[in-house]
C-alpha cells in the first residue's frame, strides 16, 4: 500500500517547451529524500516527443576512467569510440546532435556526482554546448543538494526540487494510506515531514493502522533519530571526528533558537574548531552565519546523536553564552537541554527571561521548555498557555493548538483552564469551525468569570464575534445579553471594563436594529481605541467604526492597528488589521486600495495559517475584481472563499463571495443570472445571506431583477433596504435607495428620483456607484428618446467607470452611448460601420454567445425587436449565420474596429 517517493509531475510538464528554448538542460538537485530519482523516472516515462536515454544511479563507482560516459552511450545503444584526451565532451555533443536530428531527445542521468571526473567533464561540456546551440535535446542530470555542485556542472542551470506544499503532502498521505488516516494524524505527519517526500513516507510506514486512524497514541518524537538517519542514508558517513563535532554543535545551536542558521563564531568556540580549517561540505558560511545545505540533514545530525553528546554540545554553547547579557535566554535554553526531568528553578529562570526575549518565536521556545521542566500542574498549564499565545503572535496557529493541548489538565485551576480555552477560541476563530470557536469562548467565559472580569468580557465578545461570523444573530444576541449566566458552575459576569462594555452594548443594539442606541457606545469604542497604540483596542475601534459607517475612522484605526502589530511583532494580528482596512476601503468605494490591502492580507493570512481570515480576503478580492470586470479572477476568489466558508461555517464570507459573483454577472450583461444568484441572499428564508451583509447586495439585486424583466421580485427588498439606509451605517445607501426606487418607479416619478440619487452621490466618495446611477439613468433616458440628455449621462458614466477601472461597466456605458447615436462608427470600421448603433450592440452580444432572449433582456427591448435587427444585420453584412457573424466581429475587434 505504501510505495516509493511520489513523483513530481508538475515540473516535467514544461519539458517539451524547454527543448525549443534553452535546450531543457537542468541540474536537478534537492535535499536527501526530495525525490530526485522519482522525478527522473517520471520524466523519462512521460516523455513522448522522442527517444529517451536513461542512466540510473551509480554507473561509474569503482570503474576505470570514462566509465560513466561509456555507460551513457551503451544506454543509448551507441558504440562510439571515446578518447580520454579532452575531446570526449565534443564527441558526446556530436552524438547528441545526431540523435536529436529526427525528433527531440531526452537524456536522464541520475547521481552524476558518482561519475568519475573525466566523465562529468565530458557531460558538462556537452550540456553547455546543447544550451548554446539550441539543438532539440534535453538533459536532466541529478546531484544531491546537501553538497556543492561539482565544478564540471557548476555553470549549468539548476532545478531545485522544493518541499511538497502542505496540501500536496496531505494528498500523498491519503494516497498511500487509502484515506485510512485521521485528520489530526495527517496534519502531524505533514508538519513533521516538512515537505520531504521520503520522510513523509517513512513516517507513515512507522505507524500502525490503529495509530494512523487515531485510536492509539503516536510515538514521540514522531520523526526520531532512526527515521531521520534512514532517510539521509549515507550522507553523513565517513566524516572526520572534528567535523562531526562541528556539525552537532551547529545543529544544537539551531535547535535552541529555531532559526535556519547559527552564529558561526559562537559555534566554532563551543566546538573548539579552528576558524582557518575548511568547513564540512554540508555546511555553508554566509555573513557570519552557519547553516546546513539541507535542513533535513541538520535534523538528522541532532536527532541521531547520542543523548550525552547532545547535552555536551548544549553545555558548551551555554558556557560560551554565559554572561553576555543580551543572550541570557539563549544561554538558559542551552542549559535546559543539559538536564532531564523537572527543574523548577531553571524553569522559573526561563519563564522570567522569556519576557525579555526580542522575538515571539524565541519567547515561545523559552516558555515551552519552561513548561516541560515545571512540576506544578497549574504552573505548567499557565506556561504552556503563555507559549501558545506567543506561537499565535508569531503566526503559528497549528503550534499554538498543540501547546494548548499540552496545557489541558483537569486538575489545573479554573483560571488556567479558562485562559487556555480563551486562546483556543482565538485560534479557531481565525482558522477553524467558528461554532467550535464560540463554544471555546463560552467555556472560557464561564471559567474566568470569578477570576477576572476583563478576561471573561474578552471571552464574551469573542463568542459574539464567532456567532457573527457564522451568521447566527440569535446566538450573538444571547451571548451579548448582560444578565446571562456564563455557565452552570460560575456566577454571572460582573462589571466589565468600559471599552468591553461599550463594544458589547453597541453590538447588541446593532443586532436589535436600534442604531440610535448603538451610536454612543460604539463611538466611545472608536475614540478609546484611537487614543492609544495597542493593536487589540485599535482593531475593536475599526470594527466599531465599520458598524457605525464611519469609514474614515475605520480606515484610520485599521492602518494604525497594522502599524502597531508590525512594530510589536504580532504577525497574527496583521491579517485582521488588513481585513478591516480592506472592508473600509471597499465600503468607501475605493476598491483598488481595498484590493491592495486584501492581497497583502491574503499573503499574511496564508503565511500565519489563518484560513478563515484568508477567506474574507478572498471575498474582498472577488468584490474588487467584480468591479474591474476580471471574471476569471472573480471566479477564482469566489471558489477559494466558499471552499473555506462552507467547511468552517463562515456565513459572512460566503455571502460576500456570492454577491461578488452576482455583481460580475451583472457587469457582464447577465442580469437574469445575477438575479437568480442574489434572490436567495436577499429574500427572507433559510437561505438568506449574512444578517450584516445581505443589505449591501440589495441594490445589485434590484437592478438585476428589473433588467431581467422581474421588477415585482424587488419591491419587498427595497422597503427593507429603506430601513437600512435610514440608520446611517452605510454612506452609499441613501443614494442607492433612490436609484432602486427610480428603477421601480412609474415614468413620471423616475426622472426626479434619478436626479435626487445623483445629488446624494455628491455627498459620498467613490466613482463606481455614481457611475452606475448615471448608466441606469442614461439607459432610461435613451428608451424615452431623450437622446441628448442620455448621451450626457452615459458620457459621465463612462468617465466614472474608466476612473475606477471598471472595464466591463465602461463597455456597457460606451455601447449604450453608441446605441443612442454617439460615434456610430469608427474610421476604418469596415463592414461593421454600416450598422446602426443598436445593430452594433446586438451584433456584439450575439458574437459573445448570447441568445436572442438574453440580448433582449440586456438591452431592455423585446425579443421580436432583436429578431428584426438581427435579420437586418445579416442582410447588411452579407452573412448567413451566427457563426459567420462571430467571425466578422472577432476580426473587427482584432484590427481595432470594435463595434
Amino acid at each position: 500500500m505504501i510505495g516509493q517517493t511520489p513523483p513530481r509531475p508538475r515540473a516535467t510538464h514544461r519539458l517539451p517547451d524547454g527543448l525549443s528554448t534553452d535546450g531543457g538542460v537542468r541540474v536537478v538537485t534537492g535535499e536527501p529524500g526530495c525525490g530526485r530519482t522519482a522525478f527522473l523516472e517520471y520524466a523519462a516515462g512521460s516523455f513522448r516527443a522522442g527517444p529517451v536515454w536513461h542512466v540510473r544511479a551509480d554507473p561509474g563507482r569503482g570503474a576505470p576512467p570514462l566509465s560513466g560516459l561509456h555507460t551513457l552511450l551503451r544506454a543509448a545503444g551507441r558504440t562510439v569510440r571515446v578518447a580520454g584526451d579532452g575531446t570526449a565532451g565534443e564527441t558526446l555533443f556530436d552524438v547528441l546532435c545526431a540523435a536529436a536530428g529526427a525528433s527531440p531527445l531526452l537524456v536522464c542521468v541520475d547521481d552524476v556526482h558518482l561519475w568519475d571526473a573525466a566523465s562529468r567533464a565530458a557531460l558538462g561540456h556537452a550540456a553547455a554546448r546543447v544550451r548554446a546551440t539550441g539543438i532539440r535535446a534535453g538533459l536532466l542530470l541529478t546531484v544531491p543538494g546537501h553538497r556543492p555542485v561539482d565544478r564540471e556542472l557548476a555553470a549549468l542551470p539548476v532545478l531545485r526540487l522544493d518541499p511538497l506544499a502542505p496540501g500536496d503532502a496531505a494528498r500523498v498521505v491519503d494516497d498511500v494510506t487509502g484515506g485510512a488516516v485521521a485528520p489530526g494524524v495527517r496534519e502531524e505527519l505533514v508538519t513533521a515531514a516538512e515537505g520531504n517526500p521520503a520522510l513523509l513516507l517513512a513516517l507513515v510506514r512507522r505507524l500502525s493502522p490503529a495509530q494512523l486512524a487515531g485510536r492509539r497514541a503516536l510515538p514521540r518524537p514522531l520523526a526520531d533519530g532512526e527515521v531521520l538517519t534512514g532517510v539521509v542514508g549515507e550522507c553523513l558517513t565517513g566524516l572526520p571526528p572534528d567535523h562531526t563535532g562541528l556539525l552537532l554543535t551547529t545543529a544544537a545551536a539551531m535547535r535552541a533558537t529555531g532559526e535556519p542558521d547559527a552564529d558561526a563564531d559562537l559555534v566554532r568556540r563551543a566546538a573548539g574548531a579552528d576558524a582557518a580549517r575548511p568547513l564540512p561540505e554540508v555546511l555553508v558560511l554566509a555573513e557570519g552565519r552557519l547553516r546546513f545545505r539541507s535542513a533535513l540533514l541538520g535534523r538528522a545530525v541532532y536527532a541521531g546523536a547520542p543523548p550525552e553528546r547532545r547535552r555536551a554540545a548544549h553545555h558548551a554553547l551555554a558556557a560560551c553564552l554565559a554572561g553576555t547579557g543580551a543572550d541570557d535566554v539563549l544561554a538558559l535554553l542551552h542549559r535546559s537541554r543539559t538536564v532531564t526531568g523537572p527543574a523548577p528553578a531553571l524553569a522559573a529562570e526561563l519563564a522570567a527571561a522569556a519576557a525579555c526575549a526580542p522575538q515571539p518565536d524565541l519567547r515561545r521556545r523559552a516558555l515551552t521548555r519552561s513548561a516541560e521542566l515545571t512540576a506544578d500542574e497549574a504552573e505548567r498549564a499557565h506556561r504552556y498557555t503563555a507559549a501558545a499565545e506567543q506561537a499565535l503572535f508569531a503566526g503559528h496557529s497549528p503550534e499554538a493548538l498543540r501547546l494548548l493541548d499540552a496545557a489541558r489538565n483537569g486538575r489545573a485551576p479554573a483560571s488556567a483552564r479558562g485562559g487556555a480555552e480563551l486562546l483556543r477560541g482565538a485560534v479557531l476563530l481565525a482558522d477553524g469551525p467558528v461554532d467550535d470557536a464560540r463554544e471555546s469562548f463560552l467555556l472560557a467565559a464561564g471559567l474566568l468569570a470569578g477570576a477576572g472580569h476583563e478576561a471573561a468580557g474578552t471571552a464574551i465578545l469573542g463568542a459574539a464575534d464567532a456567532a457573527w461570523a457564522a451568521g447566527d444573530p440569535d446566538s450573538c444576541l444571547h451571548v451579548l445579553t448582560p444578565t446571562r449566566a456564563l455557565s452552570s458552575e460560575a456566577p454571572a459576569a460582573g462589571p466589565l471594563p468600559e471599552l468591553l462594555r461599550d463594544h458589547r452594548d453597541g453590538m447588541r443594539a446593532v443586532l436589535l436594529g436600534r442604531f440610535d442606541r448603538a451610536a454612543g457606545p460604539l463611538r466611545r469604542v472608536v475614540e478609546r481605541g484611537l487614543s492609544g497604540d495597542e493593536p487589540e483596542p485599535l482593531l475593536r475601534s475599526a470594527s466599531a467604526a465599520l458598524m457605525l459607517g464611519d469609514l474614515t475612522a475605520a480606515r484610520r484605526a485599521g492602518a494604525r492597528a497594522l502599524a502597531t502589530a508590525r512594530t510589536l511583532g504580532r504577525a497574527a494580528l496583521e491579517p485582521r488589521a488588513l481585513e478591516y482596512l480592506a472592508y473600509g476601503e471597499l465600503r468607501a468605494g475605493r476598491h483598488q486600495l481595498a484590493r491592495t490591502h486584501a492581497e497583502e492580507g491574503l499573503r499574511t493570512a496564508s503565511r500565519t495559517g489563518q484560513r478563515n481570515t484568508a477567506a474574507h480576503h478572498h471575498a474582498v478580492l472577488a468584490l474588487a475584481a467584480s468591479i474591474e470586470g476580471e471574471q476569471e479572477i472573480v471566479a477564482e476568489h469566489v471558489a477559494a472563499a466558499l471552499r473555506t466558508a462552507r467547511r468552517h461555517g463562515l456565513a459572512q464570507a460566503a455571502t460576500l463571495a456570492q454577491w461578488a459573483a452576482a455583481r460580475a454577472d451583472l457587469g457582464a450583461g447577465r442580469p437574469r443570472e445575477a438575479a437568480d444568484r442574489l434572490g436567495p441572499l436577499v429574500r427572507p428564508g433559510a437561505r438568506r445571506g449574512h444578517f450584516a451583509v445581505w443589505m449591501l447586495a440589495v441594490p445589485c439585486f434590484v437592478e438585476a431583477t428589473v433588467l431581467a424583466g422581474r421588477p415585482e421580485h424587488a419591491a419587498a427588498a427595497v422597503e427593507e433596504f429603506a430601513l437600512w439606509a435610514a440608520c446611517g451605517a452605510d454612506p452609499q445607501a441613501p443614494a442607492q435607495l433612490l436609484r432602486c426606487r427610480a428603477l421601480l418607479a412609474a415614468p413620471d416619478a423616475a426622472d426626479t428620483l434619478y436626479l435626487r440619487a445623483l445629488d446624494r452621490h455628491e455627498e459620498t466618495a467613490g466613482d463606481f456607484e455614481r457611475a452606475r446611477t448615471e448608466l441606469l439613468y442614461g439607459k432610461w433616458l435613451r428608451r424615452r428618446r431623450r437622446l441628448r440628455e442620455a448621451r450626457n449621462r452615459l458620457g459621465e458614466a463612462l468617465m466614472g467607470f474608466e476612473r475606477c477601472g471598471a472595464h466591463l461597466w465602461a463597455q456597457q456605458a460606451a455601447a449604450e452611448s453608441r446605441a443612442g447615436g454617439a460615434a456610430p462608427g469608427l474610421p476604418g470600421a469596415g463592414e461593421l460601420s454600416r450598422l446602426t448603433p443598436q445593430q452594433l450592440r446586438i451584433a456584439r452580444r450575439v458574437a459573445e454567445g448570447a441568445t436572442n432572449r438574453e440580448v433582449a433582456l440586456s438591452l431592455s427591448v423585446s425579443t421580436r425587436t432583436v429578431d428584426y435587427h438581427l435579420r437586418n444585420i445579416f442582410a447588411t453584412l452579407g452573412v448567413r449565420s451566427r457563426v459567420e457573424l462571430v467571425r466578422l466581429v472577432g476580426q473587427a475587434e482584432k484590427t481595432g474596429a470594435q463595434p
